[in-house]
């Protein structure tokens, strides 16, 4: 299986940055509607991904939870860095496989760490099943 082939390159999937404030993080996530977004360093470096638990964490366990806090706390601050992990674009398809069993996406990256897009579970079923995706991952019609 070719990665590179099926996976959403990264300037297709919606990533936030480590610096990005918790207000920011919740915004993007309540704009796009995912669960768990990849989160880079200012290298375009992958260090994990935050999920809508980490932002829940952060709310019940802040003691001073306000919108000023929002601002000084940062994405990179509450994200669990072993969530989600990626796996080399150089990756055998038994080792993609593997991760998609686990993790609804796998993100893809580098020899240099960072993100060159994500492959979710949809395309690699479609892959497998011999399904046409254009660019996006979207079935075609």
């Amino acid at each position: 299986m070719n990665i590179a082939k099926i996976m959403v390159p990264k300037a297709l999937t919606v990533c936030m940055n480590a610096t990005d404030s918790v207000r920011q993080g919740t915004e993007i996530m309540r704009r796009h509607g995912y669960t768990a977004i990849p989160v880079l360093d200012s290298e375009g470096r992958f260090l994990g991904c935050v999920n809508d638990r980490d932002f829940l964490r952060f709310i019940v366990t802040e003691e001073n939870y306000s919108p000023e806090r929002q601002e000084q706390v940062t994405v990179g601050q509450i994200m669990r860095r072993d969530f989600c992990p990626p796996v080399p674009i150089t990756a055998s398809s038994g080792e993609l496989i593997d991760a998609v069993l686990q993790q609804n996406f796998v993100p893809i990256v580098d020899d240099r760490g960072c993100l060159c897009g994500i492959v979710t579970r949809r395309l690699v079923i479609a892959e497998l099943a011999g399904r046409d995706l254009p660019a996006g991952g979207e079935f075609l019609e």
